[in-house]
């Protein structure tokens, strides 16, 4: 298999395996008009598998990989510039993320207030767990 590298963009490395595609759908990089590549299922002597996603887009760089921390924290951001590796940094878990999910709760303002922003608090970070700032509902990835 042949990936090309990339010039100018991202490269999201360490990612649990089978956790790409997640990912792909909640970063919306289906809208994006550039190349992404993802490798599903890499051998990796630290995890036995991983996946990764290339993207060769200079408009990736500025992208907010909030979600990503939360998905995956143990994940790293490779930023590139002119095909040389100029930044890394690992995900993890942000404090708060924002119009990345939606509260389940039916009874939360956020179901009545649309155009309220859905905003999840890391409430313990042992546990991973993120909760609605308005209802204290636990978060929980809508898969799919």
């Amino acid at each position: 298999m042949n990936i090309d590298s990339i010039q100018n963009g991202i490269v999201i490395d360490h990612i649990r395996a089978g956790g790409a595609m997640e990912l792909y759908r909640l970063l919306k990089l289906g809208k994006l008009d550039c190349p992404v590549a993802i490798i599903k299922n890499a051998p990796s002597g630290k995890m036995g598998k991983k996946d990764i996603i290339k993207i060769d887009s200079v408009s990736a760089i500025d992208m907010n990989l909030d979600v990503l921390g939360f998905v995956d924290p143990d994940a790293t951001i490779n930023v590139i510039k002119d095909g040389k590796l100029v930044g890394k940094k690992h995900a993890g878990l942000p404090e708060r993320i924002e119009n990345v999910l939606k509260c389940r709760n039916p009874r939360c303002i956020t179901s009545v207030e649309p155009d309220l922003p859905q905003v999840f608090q890391l409430a313990n970070r042992e546990t991973k767990t993120y909760r609605c700032i308005y209802c204290e509902a636990k978060a929980e990835l809508i898969r799919g």
